[in-house]
C-alpha cells in the first residue's frame, strides 16, 4: 500500500476504514507511484476496456462458477465486476462529503483498486468545500458557495470518474446509456446508505441522498426513492427502490435484494426482518 499521506480527506477515509475493515483507502505523497502487481486494477485500465479489464472480469468469471456451479452470461459477469467496482469507488467522494462536507477530484487516473484485499489507492489534488470550512485556505481547494452548490461538485466528481468506467464496461453489457447511469445511481445510494449505518447516521444519510439524487440532475437517472415499511411488530423497516437490477435472478431465480424492483413488499419485509434480527 501507499504510504500514509495528511490531506483534507485522510479523516473520512480513515474513519471509513474503522467501520467498514472490508476497504481500506490510502493516499499517495506527492511522487509516488501508484500500487501494481498481481490484483491491482487501475480505473484508467478499466475505462480503457482492454486487457486489465478482461483480468479483472476473469474473478467475477470465477466466482461465479465457484460459488453457483455454472457459468453467467457475459453482460451479467460484466455487471457484477461494474458493481464491484463502482460501489467502493463511490464512496472515495460520498463519504468526504457525508462526514466533511469536502468533495475531493479522482478522475480515473487517480484511483487503483485491489478487490481481494479491499485496498483502493487513491491521489488527491483537488477539492470542493464551503467558505467557512478550515481547509478552505489549503491548495487545492475549491471554494462553492452553499451546500446545493456542494452537492452538484459531488454529482460532477463521481460523473467525472464513472463516465469513462461506464464507456470500458458498456460494450460488454447489454445495458447502455440510462441503464449504466441509473446504475450509477444506485451505487451512490446503496454506497452511502450501508456505511452511514455503520456511522450510525442512516437516517442523515436518507435525507442527504434525497437532496443529493432528486432524480432531475443529469447524467444520473432516477432517485433514491426511499420508502419505508412495518414489520410484524410494527417496526419501521426502511427499504427503497432500485433504478437498475444487477441481475442475480439470472442465476437464482427465486432470490432477489431487498431492494430489487422485482421484490414485493411482503418478501421484502421478510428479508429486511431477518436482517435485522440477525
Amino acid at each position: 500500500m501507499p504510504s500514509a499521506a495528511v490531506s483534507p480527506v485522510a479523516e473520512a477515509y480513515a474513519r471509513l476504514s474503522e467501520v467498514f475493515p472490508d476497504l481500506s483507502v490510502g493516499e499517495l505523497a506527492a511522487g509516488e507511484g501508484a500500487p501494481r502487481g498481481v490484483g491491482w486494477a487501475s480505473a484508467a485500465g478499466l475505462a480503457e476496456g482492454g486487457p486489465e479489464l478482461d483480468a479483472f472480469l476473469a474473478w467475477d468469471e470465477a466466482q461465479v462458477i465457484r460459488d453457483y456451479g455454472q457459468r453467467a452470461r457475459p453482460d451479467v459477469v460484466a455487471g457484477f465486476g461494474l458493481h464491484r467496482y463502482a460501489w467502493p469507488a463511490c464512496l472515495l467522494i460520498t463519504v468526504p462529503w457525508f462526514l466533511l462536507r469536502r468533495a475531493p477530484r479522482l478522475p480515473v487516473e487517480h484511483v487503483t483498486y485491489q478487490r481481494e484485499l479491499g485496498r483502493m489507492s487513491v491521489r488527491v489534488t483537488t477539492f470542493a468545500c464551503l467558505p467557512d470550512d478550515p481547509a478552505a485556505g489549503l491548495p487545492g481547494a475549491r471554494v462553492v458557495p452553499d451546500e446545493e452548490a456542494l452537492r452538484a461538485e459531488v454529482r460532477a466528481a463521481v460523473a467525472e470518474h464513472l463516465e469513462p468506467v461506464l464507456g470500458g464496461f458498456g460494450p460488454r453489457m447489454r445495458r447502455r446509456g440510462r441503464a449504466l447511469w441509473g446504475m450509477a445511481t444506485d451505487e451512490i445510494v446503496e454506497g452511502l446508505w450501508y456505511v452511514a449505518g455503520l456511522f450510525g447516521e442512516e437516517p442523515r444519510a436518507m435525507r442527504e441522498l434525497e437532496l443529493l439524487l432528486p432524480g432531475s440532475d443529469r447524467p444520473y437517472v432516477g432517485s433514491p426513492a426511499f420508502r419505508e415499511l412495518t414489520g410484524p411488530d410494527g417496526e419501521p423497516l426502511p427499504t427503497r427502490d432500485r433504478v437498475s437490477c444487477c441481475l442475480f435472478y439470472t442465476l437464482r431465480p427465486a432470490e432477489t435484494c431487498a431492494t430489487c424492483p422485482r421484490t414485493c413488499d411482503a418478501d421484502r419485509i421478510t428479508k429486511l426482518t431477518a436482517v435485522e434480527a440477525s
